[in-house]
């Protein structure tokens, strides 16, 4: 593992707007920059009253501080200074999605030149979490019980000693402003379970104990508004894969879809008990209080908003709180949509085999990404074997092992209930071909991503175990039949590396299954010269939204 090259303060230097490789291609173009498609963030939101959509401007304004916190866990210098000095309109949009001078979505490649800082051509991979200096030794041998903390970040003190600092004393100004804000939309809230979270919440930011917050959210499920904030997911640490970036959501109900889904949330110990995998695999029972909702996203800021771009959530990520109480999954339909319509469908058009390219179905792709999200939920979260949880045992290969069990067992769980009668209006053939279509879409993601390196390892699992063919003219055809038995196979597989906390294994699994191979190259390669978009960028805030 390399040692960490960004520089703590970076203020001072300026940089320049030129590209630094023939790859970046900024297009002077409304709908797509440099291939992200430009989509409208915004919803009906008449049905609410002059106090609620007051509460929700609020919580826009909490939610802005977790971007200007992100970009300091994500960018070692000074925002503004950074956007300030490209003149071209289109690549500082583009530095905009990518939160800095790299390309999330081709390996995090450096698409500007920096002038003065050499050894950052490529994101460092701790991002700004740890000091420059700090080598890997350093960091095991330093004994202290909040290094691996998913809430500090790590400075030198005085002497030189690393030291472990809580986001909310790092963070003090922003967090501050962010819980008073929560605190002033909690006395608007007319549903007392989302009051109560968001006072919870406001405490949890001020304190970075989470759980209770965590908790009181799991039960505040009967609000038409929703909101997520705080520090959540670790992938923007790619060094240990220990600290979590803030981000945060707004987010509407759509009570007729939720209605579809109401029913799945008490079939989950039923799932976990009937997976077709060695029962030490499955022997933690998932809490039944979960929750399956559907919901327009009406504002993405901080990490959910850098780069390729969430379309449902599974959280809380805290293995106590699944246990007691399990997760909440909320499908995010119009993003969803976007990117079905903006991406899926023209990248189909590309690769599939004709009569299979119409079997690539919306609700379908609806079904998939909400049982990925329900798989979260199920499986292990503790080693067998005394390696602690899964998370800490598989280190930083663990989120992209995850995401690919949610992937599979998600689409073997969907065949599962249609063949139970629980589900009902499609044929669940549509949904292996709409999964295998999809993952086109993702592996576009790169080697930087945990959901592009998830795919890679179901592409290549899948290509070993004879689930499609492709014709000399890159056309792809899902074996219906091997496809199936390779996704239990995949699934087994995914389980026993969490199980046994098989961090060596998974390593050199990962770096020979998620190669991409010649063949696949050239139909990506195909993909990007018809100019579709690789994911989605919105246009967003509270002046679009009327608020």
């Amino acid at each position: 593992m390399k040692k960490l090259l960004f520089l703590a303060a970076m203020s001072a230097f300026l940089f320049s707007s030129c590209c630094c490789n023939k790859k970046c291609k900024i297009k002077n173009d409304d709908e797509v920059i440099n291939g992200y498609a430009r989509v409208e963030l915004t919803a009906d939101l008449s049905r609410f009253s002059d106090t609620d959509r007051k509460m929700m401007a609020y919580l826009c304004d909490a939610a802005e501080l977790m971007e200007k916190i992100f970009w300091k866990e994500a960018f070692p210098g000074d925002r503004e200074a950074f956007l300030n000095s490209i003149e071209d309109e289109n690549l500082r949009k583009f530095a905009e999605i990518n939160y800095g001078p790299w390309d999330r979505l081709d390996g995090n490649r450096a698409f500007m030149k920096i002038p003065g800082m050499n050894g950052l051509d490529d994101k460092p991979v701790g991002a700004c979490f740890y000091p420059a200096d700090m080598k890997m030794g350093e960091f095991e041998a330093w004994k202290d019980e909040n290094k691996a903390s998913h809430y500090t970040v790590i400075r030198r003190d005085e002497n030189g000693a690393l030291q472990a600092i809580w986001y909310h004393d790092f963070f003090k100004e922003e967090i501050e402003q962010a819980a008073a804000l929560l605190d002033s939309a909690a006395a608007l809230a007319s549903d007392a379970g989302f009051a109560k979270y968001l006072r919870l919440r406001a405490q949890a930011l001020r304190t970075d104990d989470y759980f209770e917050s965590d908790l009181a959210w799991i039960d505040a499920k009967t609000s038409d508004i929703d909101f997520v904030i705080g520090p959540i997911e670790d992938y923007e640490d790619d060094l240990f894969g220990y600290k979590s970036a803030h981000e945060s959501f707004l987010l509407v109900k759509d009570p007729e879809w939720s209605a579809k889904l109401a029913k799945f949330s008490a079939m989950l110990p039923m799932l976990q008990r009937e997976l077709p995998v060695d029962p030490r695999y499955k022997s933690e029972m998932p809490g039944t209080d979960s929750d399956l909702n559907v919901y327009d996203v009406i504002l993405y800021r901080g990490d959910c908003n850098a780069g390729g771009k969430t379309i449902a959530i599974n959280l809380p990520n805290d293995e106590r709180v699944h246990i007691q109480k399990g997760t909440r999954k909320l499908q995010l339909k119009n993003a969803m949509k976007a990117k079905f319509d903006k991406i899926l469908i023209p990248i189909s058009d590309i690769v599939m085999d004709p009569e299979q390219r119409e079997m690539v179905d919306f609700n379908c792709f609806f079904e998939n990404v909400t049982f990925h999200e329900v798989a979260h939920g199920l499986g292990v979260k503790n080693t067998i074997n005394g390696k602690g949880t899964v998370r800490a045992a598989l280190k930083e290969a663990y989120s992209a092992l995850e995401e690919a069990k949610a992937d599979i067992m998600g689409l073997y769980m969907v065949e599962q209930l249609y063949a139970k009668g629980e589900m009902s209006g499609s044929d669940v053939d549509k949904n292996y071909i709409t999964f295998f279509a999809g993952i086109f879409r993702s592996v576009r993601f790169g080697a930087a991503s945990a959901h592009g390196n998830a795919n890679m390892l179901c592409f290549n699992f899948m290509k070993a175990h004879d689930a499609f063919t492709r014709t000399e003219d890159g056309l792809y055809k899902v074996n219906l039949p091997q496809m199936k038995e390779a996704t239990k196979a995949l699934m087994a597989e995914i389980l026993r590396y969490q199980a046994e906390g098989d961090y060596d294994g998974l390593r050199k699994w990962m770096a020979e299954g998620t190669v991409i191979g010649e063949e696949l190259q050239a139909d990506l390669n195909r993909i990007a010269d018809a100019n579709i978009a690789k994911d989605i960028y919105f246009v967003q805030g509270k002046e679009v939204l009327g608020l």
